[in-house]
Parts: structure tokens; C-alpha cells; sequence
């Protein structure tokens, strides 16, 4: 009876070892896998050289709105707690979206101010079509029981990419364009708003996650004016920040097998560049393959890895 017992004892440790060893998580290592910074796309280069500034004075200018306004390091910290993440990624998005795409303000009550100011009539569509409709027709079916806006809009996306970017379908033709450059977009320029610079699509995708966590209002499509005020709260905003944030760690450990919850520079190019879980997944790929070790960052990201020392002292 003894040895049959030692024999099950010992069954069962293998059992866990083996467990242990499936799920086992590989750390991605802290720095930047490139020597150099990668090249910086021309449509940011432009658009700083049109507001006649430099990535350093745009880099500079984040960075002291950061270190002088504790009221705002005091929300990035109490917010990034609650999202289980550490500040310094949130720092990394804001800093990377100040420098690479629009200028920061210099005080943070003036994303307050912006964000009252922010008021219209506006709608989610292309070519006369509402995004609501838009998703309502058949080749989104296989979307409907999808559980939760982030995997609801996601699949929607998904079937965007294969269906419909860059073809004709019902006699329509569709740019070959990414879904939220298309339909969430209505009058300006630019695709991302506010202090986190949220691209509406994205907010959409997060809303179960900041209603969950934080308490703010669902978000709906058929609501666009909502979507708009809920981007450009500084409040909202960071939140949705952290559970942009928050859902590429999880993907990343998920679907890839790696955490990169000590690398902000790989953070803050996933917030950069968006869709976690499909980028997870082809990293996975290749890995298998031989063909990658880690995640790379990108200019947005090898920056923030390059600066973390300075940044992490702002906190």
C-alpha cells in the first residue's frame, strides 16, 4: 500500500511538473532589441516639420507636463493600479503619442478645457452608410455571439480586413484602409484624440473593460458624440489607456507564451500600432519557426526604451 501510494505521489508531481512547464512564461528581457531606432514614418516627419518643431522639442514638451503636474502622475499611478499594470507603460503611450503624433499641452487642464469645447453633431460612417448598419450585414453573422466589445469588435475588424478593405462588395467600393481610418473618422485629419489619443474604434473595443474596472458608461457606435466626449475626458481617457494596455500584456502572455510586462518599449509599440492579439499570434509563429526570440519595438517604442531611466524618474 505504501509503494502504491509513493507511486501516485510521484504521478501526481510529475503531473504538476508538467503542467508547470506548459504554462511556464518566457520574461521578455528589459532595452531595446535594435541598436539603432527604426526608421520613423514619413507622415510623422511631416507633420512636425509642418507644425515647425523637432521630435526632441515635441519629446521635451511631454516630458514637462509630465514632471510638473502631480495632479496627473497622481491619476496615471491610481489608474494603471487599478488596471494591475505599472505607471511607466502609461507613461510610455503618452509620451510616444506626444512626440510622434500631436503636440502636448502644457498644462493638463487643458485637455479638460479641450474636451468641453468638443461638441457637434457627429456620426460613425462611410459613404452614407452608418457603422451600425454597416456591421449588421451578413458577412459580420459570425461575429453576433461573440461575448464582450473585445471580441465583438475585433471579429468585426477581422471580417473588415478579409471582406471588405480594398474590394468592391454590393456594388460598393471600400478603401484599402484600416476600419477605423474608414468608418471612424467623420471630419478630421487625424484618428486618435485627447490625452491617451484614442482611436474611437479602440475605445469602442475596450468599453467592457473601463466599464468594468473603472465605472464609466458603456459606449456605444450609434452614439458618436459619446465616443468623442468619453476620448477626450483626460479622466476616460487614461483609463482606457490602462485597458489598452492591460489587454496587450494579456494577449501577448496568452497567445505567445512571453510577458512583456517589463518592457515598456514593446508596450507602448503595441499601443502604438494596435491589434495585440494578432500580432501575438504571428510573433508566436514565428518563434516556432525559429525566426524571432522576442518582440521588437518600433521607433515609437525603441524611444521610450532609450529615454526609460529619465521617464521612470518622473514617477
Amino acid at each position: 500500500m505504501r509503494q502504491l501510494i509513493s507511486v501516485l505521489a510521484l504521478a501526481a508531481a510529475l503531473f504538476v511538473q508538467d503542467q508547470t512547464l506548459a504554462l511556464a512564461i518566457d520574461m521578455v528581457p528589459a532595452g531595446n532589441r535594435n541598436a539603432e531606432q527604426p526608421q520613423i514614418p514619413g507622415a510623422s516627419t511631416r507633420r512636425t516639420k509642418a507644425g515647425k518643431t523637432s521630435f526632441d522639442a515635441k519629446y521635451e514638451k511631454v516630458r514637462d507636463l509630465i514632471a510638473n503636474d502631480r495632479q496627473l502622475t497622481g491619476k496615471i499611478k491610481a489608474v494603471a493600479g487599478k488596471y494591475g499594470i505599472t505607471p511607466i507603460h502609461m507613461v510610455g503611450a503618452i509620451v510616444g503619442e506626444h512626440t510622434y503624433n500631436v503636440d502636448a499641452y502644457d498644462r493638463l487642464q487643458s485637455y479638460y478645457v479641450k474636451a468641453a469645447s468638443y461638441t457637434g453633431s457627429f456620426r460613425f460612417a462611410y459613404d452614407g452608410e452608418n457603422v451600425a448598419d454597416f456591421v449588421d450585414r451578413p458577412e459580420f453573422a459570425k461575429c453576433a455571439d461573440k461575448k464582450g466589445s473585445y471580441a465583438l469588435w475585433t471579429c468585426r475588424e477581422t471580417v473588415w480586413n478579409k471582406t471588405f478593405k480594398g474590394r468592391t462588395v454590393g456594388g460598393t467600393s471600400f478603401p484599402n484602409n484600416r476600419f477605423s481610418a474608414v468608418f471612424f473618422q467623420p471630419f478630421y485629419a487625424g484618428q486618435t484624440f485627447g490625452l491617451g489619443q484614442i482611436n474611437p474604434l479602440t475605445a469602442l473595443t475596450l468599453t467592457d473593460d473601463v466599464a468594468r474596472i473603472s465605472g464609466y458608461d458603456r459606449l456605444d457606435e450609434k452614439d458618436a458624440a459619446g465616443v468623442y466626449q468619453a476620448i477626450m475626458d483626460p479622466d476616460i481617457s487614461l483609463a482606457y489607456m490602462a485597458a489598452s494596455i492591460r489587454r496587450s500584456i494579456d494577449a501577448y502572455r496568452k497567445i505567445a507564451g512571453v510577458d512583456i510586462s517589463k518592457n515598456p518599449g514593446v508596450t507602448a509599440t503595441l499601443y502604438n500600432i494596435g491589434n495585440p492579439d494578432a500580432r501575438a499570434a504571428a510573433f508566436a509563429a514565428r518563434r516556432a519557426a525559429g525566426e524571432a526570440t522576442w518582440p521588437e519595438e518600433n521607433y515609437y517604442g525603441w524611444l521610450i526604451n532609450d529615454k526609460l531611466a529619465e521617464l521612470e524618474g518622473l514617477l
